[in-house]
């Protein structure tokens, strides 16, 4: 009987393993080991980070929302209980934008919510 090597499919294992870790540094993009490694922490890394990316821009759209209300003379959370109040739909990702390219618009909306604000608490 003849003996089985699966050679052709082994090869192809490696070969794929090597060509992901292709510009890797040092070993670890020519030997197998290393790269192997090298491999699966980096998918590790980038399925961690998609999600982070999210909270990171999250948190850059609230830090330029909150300099932007600042100046207009809000609070972040102030601008956004503002908002909630007067019912106007608009999420941090367009404040944001509207913060840095807009400021006339930014300073209307924070002004509607400034007044929506003083309307709640006279009533309550």
């Amino acid at each position: 009987m003849p003996r089985v090597t699966n050679a052709p499919q082994s090869r192809r294992r490696r070969k794929k393993i090597l060509k992901q870790a292709k510009g890797y540094r040092g070993g670890r993009g020519k030997l197998l080991k290393t790269a192997h490694v090298a491999v699966m922490r980096s998918r590790q890394y980038a399925y961690r980070d998609r999600k982070k990316r999210k909270r990171d821009f999250r948190r850059l759209w609230i830090a330029r929302i909150n300099a932007a209300a600042r100046e207009n003379g809000l609070s972040y959370s102030k601008l956004i209980s503002g908002l909630q109040k007067a019912d106007i739909a608009l999420d941090r990702k367009i404040l944001a934008e509207m913060a840095v390219s807009d400021p006339q618009g930014f300073s209307e909306i924070s002004k509607m919510a400034e007044k929506s604000k003083g309307e709640f608490q006279s009533e309550g």
